[in-house]
């Protein structure tokens, strides 16, 4: 049975980063998104596909993932949630309150186990958007966010018990044991991962491009512009979507993908992966091999957010 759920979808990732005049040049120009709002070191990106306000905020100040932002449905579904994570003993960063970020909204903001900044919100206003083209290789939406950890199973725990989410599928290796957790919030496969790590950072964020050509397309504009590209492109078994991961000026791991799957939640069954078989990480066998090269830059840096609200 589909479990219940308060969560609708993954809205938005928002980073704090030194050099916040190179990292928008980047995400405005080379990547692909709209900046729609600025203020002084803040700004907020759109895909011109997606109907959220925006699905990237930048910041400049220490590396840090700033926010992670999910939907709900309405300002009770909000409330319900903010009650019962109190409840539970969950420390909230501030109560449901009117949203004074771009498109308003209610919603309230906690920290999750191991301390980042997550924000549920409702009532945001729908940004205008468009259908992109056949072979333009701009971001459609935020498909979805991947965090390393400390302690993943303790971590997907947290978001079972306390918001709904429903685990996927597993990547586990013969010598190291499970690796990464797929985690949905609803019939997309994932919207986050929890991935085993030597601290608490960001893994990766993931764009959803129009299609295996426009996929394509912005990977090699990605690889004419010269950016650092960690792994790809190919195809993941978990998920079956596509993969080109690139490092961002701050080296933050980025993703173009497409396709990835969406699942009948009334009949799935996780499946347990062993990313040892090369068809795992890649069904196509077109990427470079995953290796500690790779790895390692998906480790980042050490998050210095943690339990540590960000001031906008």
């Amino acid at each position: 049975m589909t479990k219940q759920r308060l969560i609708t979808h993954l809205r938005h990732v928002d980073l704090a980063v030194p050099d916040f005049a190179k990292q928008l040049e980047f995400y405005s120009g080379t990547w692909g998104l709209t900046t729609e709002h600025t203020d002084s070191g803040l700004a907020f990106l759109a895909a011109e596909g997606s109907p959220e306000q925006y699905i990237v905020r930048l910041r400049e100040g220490e590396k840090r993932i700033d926010l992670i932002s999910f939907g709900a449905a309405n300002a009770a579904d909000v409330d319900t949630l903010a009650e019962q994570l109190a409840t539970d003993g969950v420390q909230l960063v501030h109560e449901p309150t009117d949203l004074q970020t771009p498109g308003g909204g209610y919603g309230f903001r906690f920290f999750d186990n191991e301390g980042r900044t997550i924000e549920i919100s409702s009532d945001v206003a729908v940004r205008q958007h468009r259908a992109i083209e056949e072979g333009e290789s701009i971001p459609v939406r935020l498909s979805h966010v991947v965090l390393n950890s400390t302690d993943p199973e303790g971590t997907v725990a947290f978001y079972d018990k306390h918001l709904g989410f429903s685990l996927s599928d597993t990547l586990m290796h013969p010598r190291m044991g499970n690796m990464m957790y797929f985690l949905r919030t609803n019939a997309w496969h994932h919207s986050m991962a929890i991935a085993r790590g030597p601290h608490a950072s960001l893994h990766h964020a993931s764009f959803e491009m129009r299609g295996v050509d426009e996929y394509m397309r912005g990977t090699g504009r990605l690889l004419r512009a010269g950016v650092e590209k960690i792994w790809g492109p190919g195809r993941h078994l978990a998920g079956n979507n596509t993969f080109s991961y690139f490092l961002d000026p701050q080296g933050n791991t980025v993703e173009y993908t497409t396709e990835l799957e969406t699942l009948d939640e009334d009949t799935w069954h996780p499946h347990l992966y062993d990313i040892s078989n090369p068809e795992v990480s890649d069904q196509w066998g077109t990427a470079n091999a995953m290796n500690e090269f790779v790895a390692q830059k998906s480790f980042n840096d050490p998050d210095k957010g943690l339990f540590v609200a960000p001031p906008v």
